[in-house]
């Protein structure tokens, strides 16, 4: 029962679920559009990934100080899984976008040749898997995750203080 009292592992998922749902409001200040699909995506701002890797590294570095073995091993995989979610995270999501492109522009180009004879709409769009774009995250997108990360730790680190010590 002890994962129960890991602080770190608490402080973690709470911060990734904090920067999901933080999306919706962000995107509709942005769009003036409510978007519910936000709250279980990949990518957008703020990043959820580096949200739970710097709230993770935070909360150890609080617990164990920047001089631990646990929070350099953290503080690494931290920078990995940021660098990723704007390297090849991003590059995927980019080529989505050309490969959806091209399936669309494939699928003009079929049926203005043989009009599909026999087959509704719907039938032809369902012939046509359409891959995820929105995979990786912008830069800045990564960097307010990481700060959101940060920030969230050291609030639940502050609140359970209080709670705890008055």
């Amino acid at each position: 029962m002890d994962f129960l009292l890991n602080f770190p592992l608490w402080t973690a998922i709470t911060a990734i679920f904090f920067a999901q749902f933080i999306k919706v409001p962000l995107h509709y200040i942005m769009s003036r559009k409510i978007d519910w699909t936000l709250i279980t995506s990949t990518g957008g701002m703020p990043s959820s990934h580096s949200a739970g890797v710097s709230a993770v590294t935070t909360s150890i570095a609080i617990e164990s100080g920047v001089g631990s073995n646990l929070f350099a091993v953290s503080a690494v995989f931290a920078v990995i899984v940021m660098f990723d979610a704007t390297g090849v995270r991003r590059q995927a999501g980019e080529q989505a976008a050309v490969l959806n492109r091209l399936a669309i522009d494939f699928q003009k180009m079929f049926t203005d040749i043989h009009e599909w004879h026999g087959k509704t709409p719907e039938e032809k769009n369902r012939e046509f898997k359409k891959l995820k774009e929105l995979l990786g995250h912008k830069p800045v997108e990564v960097f307010f995750g990481c700060l959101t990360g940060i920030i969230w730790a050291l609030l639940v680190y502050q609140i359970i203080d209080i709670v705890m010590n008055g």
